[in-house]
C-alpha cells in the first residue's frame, strides 16, 4: 500500500505530478512535500475510557471531492481546511448517503437510509409539504444527544422540511438560525417568488448581508456561548457555500438581477444556469475556507478545541464548476463524483495528526459514531443503518465488512469491498474501484456472479425501504 494513499493505486504525489501545468514546478514540490508528511491512519495508543466530547459537524454544500488543496485541487487554496486535515484524519473514500442535499441530511440526522421516511424520498425537498420532512417524533442526532445531556444548536441550512410542520426545534435542537430550503440567494434570501428564507428559530429575520458572512458570525457566537456551558454540546454548522447561485461577496448586482427575475415569477432562476464562472466558484470555496477558519480559531481561542470532535464534509458531490479528478460524475448522480466527498475529522490528543484513511466511510456511520461517543442510546424502534467508527478510530480495529447503499429515483448503487454495482441509465454495471476509480472498465460480463450477488444485496435493502411515489 502507498504510504500516502488518496485512491487505491493513486497517491497525492501522483496527483500533484498530473497537475504540473496548472501549478508550476514550485507548487508541485510544495504539494509533494505536504503529501510526504501524511501517514496511513493508525489509532493513538490510549488508556482508559474516552471522555464525552463536544461535537462540531460542519457541512459544505455541493463541494466536490477534490475542491480542497489537501485533496489535490490545483487552483483553489484552502489553508484552514488543510490545517484541519493536518491536525487529524483525511478520508479518501468518504461518502455521502445521498447524491443531493436533503437525503444526505436526513441520513445524518436520523442515522438511517433516506428512503426510510417519506421526506427522504424527495430529491431534494423543494417546497413546503406536511409529509416531506423529518417527523418530529422520529429520534434524531439532536434529540438523542439532548436526552444524553448535550446542549444542541444548528446554524445554516436545515433542508429537513418546512414550517409549520418541521424544524430543527421540533427535532431536538435547542436553537436554530438559518434557512429551511435547499438553496437561497446569498443577499435577498429568496428561494422562490414568495419564499423569503432566513429564520431565527421559527421567526423570520431580515439581514441583507452576504449569507456566508452571516452564518460565520452566528457560528462564532454559538462557539462563544458554548464555552460558558457546564455541559457537552452538539453544534451543526451547515453552510450553503458553494451551492448555486454563483455569487461572491462582491456580487450584489448579480443578486439584484436574479432576485428581480425570481419576483417576476421566472422559474429555475436560482439554479443560475445562465451565469457563474470558475473564478466565482474558486472565490466561494476560498471564502468557505476562511469562514471555517474563523470558527476553528474561536474554538481554539476559547480553549474548547481539545474537548471537541470536528467533522467536516460535503453533503454530496460538486456541481458544474467543481473539481473532482480523478472521479467521474457530479451531484445528483451515483458515479463516484456524485457521492464521494471530502471528509476530515479531528480531535486533538485522541486522533493522530497528518493521517490518511482509505476506509470507506458513510454518512450514517458518523451518526452512530457520535451517539456512541456521547453515551447516547439509539431508539430500537428506529434501528440505525450506520456502523460506529469508534472501535476503528480509537482502538485501531478494522471496520467490519458491510455494504454501502445508494438509491435515487432513477439509479442505484452498492459498494462491497472494492466492488461497486450500479444501474445507471437502465444498464447494470460492475467496477473495481481499486483498479478503476474513474469507473470506465465495466466488469459486468467478466464477473457475472459478483454482479448478481451485489444486485441481490441491493434489492434486499431496497425491499425494506419506502417506494417512491408514482
Amino acid at each position: 500500500m502507498s504510504s500516502i494513499p488518496t485512491l487505491s493505486g493513486l497517491t497525492r504525489r501522483t496527483l500533484a505530478g498530473a497537475a504540473v501545468g496548472a501549478l508550476g514546478a514550485a507548487g508541485v514540490v510544495a504539494a509533494a512535500d505536504e503529501a510526504a508528511a501524511e501517514q496511513p491512519f493508525r489509532a493513538v495508543a490510549r488508556r482508559g475510557r474516552l471522555p464525552r466530547p463536544n461535537i462540531l459537524v460542519i457541512l459544505a454544500d455541493d463541494l466536490g471531492w477534490a475542491d480542497l488543496s489537501s485533496y489535490g485541487a490545483p487552483h483553489i487554496k484552502t489553508p484552514h481546511l488543510d490545517r484541519l486535515a493536518r491536525d487529524g484524519v483525511r478520508f479518501t473514500q468518504g461518502y455521502s448517503a445521498g447524491a443531493v442535499c436533503s437525503p444526505t441530511r436526513f441520513a445524518l440526522y436520523t442515522g438511517r437510509h433516506p428512503g426510510r421516511t417519506p421526506g427522504g424520498l424527495q430529491e431534494p425537498i423543494g417546497a413546503p409539504s406536511p409529509t416531506n420532512g423529518i417527523p418530529p417524533e422520529h429520534p434524531t442526532l439532536g434529540s438523542l444527544l439532548g436526552d444524553a445531556g448535550y446542549a444542541t444548536a444548528m446554524v445554516g441550512k436545515w433542508h429537513g422540511g418546512f414550517l409549520p410542520w418541521f424544524s430543527p426545534l421540533k427535532s431536538g435542537w435547542d436553537s436554530f438560525y438559518g434557512n429551511y430550503s435547499g438553496g437561497i440567494d446569498y443577499f435577498s434570501k429568496l428561494y422562490a417568488k414568495d419564499g423569503y428564507d432566513l429564520w431565527d428559530d421559527e421567526e423570520q429575520v431580515e439581514d441583507p448581508r452576504y449569507y456566508t458572512d452571516i452564518l460565520t458570525e452566528k457560528a462564532v457566537e454559538v462557539v462563544r456561548r458554548n464555552a460558558r456551558l457546564q455541559q457537552p454540546w452538539l453544534f451543526n454548522l451547515n453552510f450553503t457555500t458553494p451551492h448555486w447561485p454563483w455569487e461572491g461577496r462582491g456580487d450584489k448586482a448579480v443578486s439584484d438581477e436574479l432576485t428581480r427575475r425570481v419576483q417576476a415569477g421566472e422559474q429555475r432562476v436560482l439554479f443560475h444556469e445562465d451565469g457563474g464562472s470558475l473564478e466565482t466558484y474558486v472565490e466561494m470555496v476560498e471564502d468557505l475556507d476562511r469562514s471555517v477558519g474563523r470558527v476553528l480559531d474561536e474554538l481554539r481561542r476559547t480553549g474548547q478545541d481539545k474537548d471537541t470532535v470536528v467533522l467536516f464534509q460535503s453533503d454530496n458531490g460538486g456541481e458544474r464548476f467543481s473539481y473532482s479528478w480523478p472521479l467521474t460524475g457530479a451531484k445528483a448522480g451515483l458515479t463516484e463524483g456524485g457521492i464521494r466527498v471530502p471528509m476530515i475529522v479531528s480531535w486533538p490528543g485522541h486522533l493522530g495528526q497528518r493521517q490518511v484513511d482509505d476506509t470507506p466511510v458513510y454518512t450514517t456511520d458518523w451518526t452512530a459514531t457520535f451517539l456512541e461517543l456521547a453515551g447516547a442510546t439509539p431508539d430500537p424502534t428506529y434501528p440505525l443503518d450506520g456502523t460506529s467508527l469508534v472501535p476503528h478510530l480509537f482502538q485501531g480495529r478494522a471496520v467490519p465488512e458491510r455494504d454501502l447503499f445508494w438509491r435515487t429515483r432513477s439509479a442505484r448503487a452498492l459498494r462491497r469491498g472494492n466492488l461497486k454495482y450500479s444501474r445507471i441509465g437502465g444498464v447494470d454495471r460492475l467496477h473495481d474501484l481499486a483498479a478503476d476509480p474513474r469507473e470506465q472498465a465495466d466488469l459486468a460480463r467478466r464477473r457475472p456472479a459478483d454482479l448478481a450477488a451485489l444486485r441481490a444485496a441491493w434489492e434486499a435493502v431496497d425491499a425494506t425501504l419506502l417506494p417512491y411515489p408514482a
